[in-house]
């Protein structure tokens, strides 16, 4: 597969997602937007969360469907509607992803306002999670997809559930966030040291490297952690190493005190 020129990589994206008044997406967003789409395709993360400028699924339709006359890419891509967010996903990639987390090693960190401090928290401790996760991919595998559609929609009802978790799991973060919804939003991060990895990898010669993951944990809870963290650092890389599109992965880490964490 040949990668298209950056003109027509951002004129794709200009001229579907900037429909009615919402302003087209710049240049340097929209060929991020186009690796950050083509690492899901690889494989390098489960799922991608739009977030640019509140398109929603049919020019997000249309988006990916220009990209696929493009000849960028060359597997069906789903868009999952999750509580009016849009997430771009291949939905038998995502199925893994989920029944791995289902069979571990995610863990979760509890940062319910009503705790001190963050805890360490096992799926098997969060029975309605693991329900809405199996949920999700039976949701997934029933897709009747329409062949005569290059990429299909669908949504899922999310009215009581914890989106702040289940887009950390759907977004491939090792150690996804978790709290008790019957508390609000608030959390206890707050002046709480957390260390902030980033993974970024090459694609475009004289572009900046795509952002594939930026997540972070409680330096507290850092040691507990480091083995599975160090799990995931070694299966992206096996990931990356397995295709040809992007090169060169970087996953560093800082340690960030803020007044206020939103989740």
């Amino acid at each position: 597969m040949s990668t298209p020129s950056p003109q027509l990589l951002v004129a794709a994206a200009q001229q579907t997602l900037s429909m009615g008044k919402r302003r087209a997406p710049a240049r340097a967003v929209c060929l991020h937007l186009a690796g950050e789409v083509l690492a899901v395709a690889r494989g390098l993360k489960p799922a991608l969360l739009y977030d640019c400028n509140g398109a929603g699924t049919s020019e997000l339709q249309r988006y990916l469907g220009e990209l696929q006359g493009l000849g960028f890419l060359t597997k069906g891509l789903h868009i999952l509607d999750i509580g009016g967010n849009s997430l771009i996903v291949i939905p038998e990639y995502v199925c893994q992803h989920l029944e791995q987390v289902l069979l571990g090693p995610v863990t979760f960190v509890d940062v319910s306002s009503s705790q001190s401090h963050p805890s360490i928290r096992s799926l098997d401790q969060l029975q309605d999670l693991k329900s809405l996760i199996a949920k999700i991919i039976t949701h997934l595998q029933g897709l009747q997809r329409d062949l005569s559609l290059a990429i299909s929609c669908s949504r899922l009802c999310s009215s009581d559930w914890n989106l702040c978790t289940v887009f950390g799991i759907l977004l491939g973060y090792p150690v996804p966030y978790t709290f008790h919804l019957n508390q609000g939003d608030d959390n206890c991060l707050a002046m709480t040291p957390l260390r902030v990895f980033t993974a970024r990898i090459s694609w475009l010669l004289g572009q900046p490297p795509v952002l594939l993951y930026s997540f972070s944990v409680p330096e507290s809870l850092f040691p507990a952690l480091r083995d599975i963290l160090n799990t995931w650092e070694k299966d992206l890389r096996t990931r990356c190493r397995a295709q040809n599109d992007f090169t060169d992965l970087s996953i560093s880490s800082e340690i960030v005190t803020l007044p206020v964490v939103a989740l």
